[in-house]
């Protein structure tokens, strides 16, 4: 399984790739923000797509429309801490896949990605 980790915050990428690492899951691509994502995502095939909501150029919602708008179907998690129900449906309806709210465990973010292949 190869994964997308977008964040504008490194230290939230290397606690984010830990855990993916600790469920099995070791080929992960860094990406520090939505515009470095949406450039990433265009070079490199995936299976999943984790993304935060606040970073600087694009935020995880534009990330997630613009995959959309290509067509791909491919699962997209939002990790962040922006949990309101109102931000919540806003996800929901830009295409969003799943939600996991910060802070979050391995054990969680596992459960998240079992849902779409198995680890």
């Amino acid at each position: 399984m190869k994964v997308l980790v977008a964040d504008d915050s490194s230290t939230m990428r290397k606690i984010i790739i830990r855990s993916l690492n600790a469920v099995g899951v070791s080929d992960t691509v860094e990406a520090e923000d939505g515009q470095d994502a949406l450039n990433v995502f265009s070079q490199h095939a995936f299976d999943l797509v984790l993304t935060d909501w606040n970073m600087p150029n694009k935020t995880g919602i534009d990330v997630i429309r613009e995959i959309r708008a290509g067509g791909s179907t491919l699962p997209i998690i939002m990790i962040t801490t922006e949990a309101e129900k109102g931000r919540v449906l806003e996800a929901i309806q830009a295409g969003v896949t799943d939600y996991l709210a910060k802070p979050f465990t391995a054990d969680t973010l596992r459960q998240k990605i079992e849902k779409f292949q198995a680890v």
